[in-house]
């Protein structure tokens, strides 16, 4: 229990001060120096690239080293990230400490996390993994309020310079001290089948099942980053006021960190994959429900949250079971990469598909994509159940 309590503080203040940071902060940093809100913002979609980019590598670091040196880096730079953010005189130093914050995020959210605890405790990693994202699940609870106090009463600047002595202070030592080193294990002779085998090889006859599932983690990654982007611009659209679109919008926060409860609960005994087929369905039908009355867009949105919920646990727990543990990290960087890139341009993709084809129409676009989703995730069934 001490590594995952290390683990998922660490997470909640990661994710607080950085891909959550600039929700609270953009507007300071605009009125404060006159930059480009487009600029501002774009500067996180640019460190997501940097962080899709280096996920492979890094997931070659854990496979070598182990979590516990990874995570402990990804602190310092998360560190430095913040304090050049903190002292940037002019835009350009400003997007260079994103390209700073994308390598930290890269080494130190939940990718990275998630591969030291299936390192650490193999195939038996659900139930710590699931814990995990609880505690991550209240980054934006914990680290927007705690992010607005710091602008209110140290500015911009010193909430970043006070986030970058947080991860020196409080993140490294839980790192260093809560998350076990790895005992080096003496090395084999290797037989001439392993050592042709690269870390995070896919074998041939699983090389359907990875192709697919990394492409559903992408399709997902951009319908849930389009949505966290631009879900109040589609509620508002539909005829709701400001202050009812945001209440609205509050409700994803509790029903993600409810349904991890609930898979904690009872879905410790079933296959991932399952938890993977009701995340993709009850996203599928949240988004179609979004076109209803607001009660019926509040169902919406709390059945699109629990989906949402539940795939953060899925995405890492299905791989472990479908490829098992050794390469896992490696496994998950390779998948992460082509997730976070897309990421990374999702904001820009909804803008556009908003800007071209209006919201009924993107929102059908979404729900399409979404059930493309489930299609690829049943397909993953009878391999997941066969490997079993």
């Amino acid at each position: 229990m001490t590594v995952v309590s290390a683990i998922g503080v660490g997470q909640i203040l990661a994710w607080g001060s950085s891909y959550y940071l600039l929700a609270v902060l953009a507007g300071p940093i605009a009125a404060d120096t006159g930059w480009p809100l487009t600029w501002i913002m774009g500067a996180l979609s640019i460190g997501m690239l940097v962080s899709g980019l280096a996920s492979p590598r890094i997931g070659h670091l854990i496979h070598r080293h182990g979590g516990r040196p990874v995570l402990a880096a990804s602190a310092v730079l998360l560190s430095a990230g913040l304090l050049l953010l903190g002292l940037a005189p002019s835009l350009p130093v400003f997007v260079v400490a994103w390209v700073v914050l994308g390598l930290a995020m890269g080494a130190g959210l939940y990718d990275p996390a998630f591969s030291t605890l299936g390192r650490l405790c193999g195939e038996q990693a659900r139930s710590a993994i699931t814990h995990v994202t609880l505690f991550g699940g209240f980054a934006s609870t914990v680290c927007w309020p705690l992010s607005a106090f710091l602008v209110d009463h140290l500015g911009w600047r010193g909430a970043c310079l006070t986030y970058a002595a947080i991860h020196l202070a409080v993140v490294l030592p839980l790192y260093l001290f809560g998350v076990p080193r790895e005992l080096a294990k003496p090395a084999a002779a290797p037989t001439a089948a392993k050592a042709a085998v690269a870390p995070g090889h896919v074998q041939a006859g699983q090389r359907y099942a990875f192709v697919v599932l990394a492409a559903g983690f992408t399709l997902a990654a951009v319908i849930m980053t389009v949505i966290s982007v631009h879900l109040l611009t589609l509620l508002q659209s539909q005829g709701l006021a400001l202050a009812a679109a945001v209440a609205l919008g509050t409700l994803i926060g509790p029903a993600q960190v409810g349904a991890r409860v609930l898979e904690m609960l009872f879905g410790k005994k079933a296959h991932p994959i399952w938890s993977l087929v009701a995340s993709a369905v009850l996203v599928a039908v949240g988004l179609g429900m979004l076109v209803g009355a607001p009660g019926v867009m509040a169902v919406g949105i709390v059945m699109y949250g629990m989906g949402s919920g539940i795939r953060s646990i899925a995405r890492d727990t299905v791989p472990l079971a479908l490829f098992g543990k050794e390469g896992y990290a490696v496994l998950m960087g390779r998948i992460a990469m082509p997730t976070l890139i897309a990421q990374a341009a999702s904001p820009f993709l909804g803008a556009w598909l908003l800007d071209s084809f209006g919201t009924q129409a993107t929102l059908a676009i979404l729900c399409g994509a979404a059930m493309l989703n489930i299609l690829m995730v049943l397909a993953l069934v009878p391999n997941a159940l066969r490997r079993s």
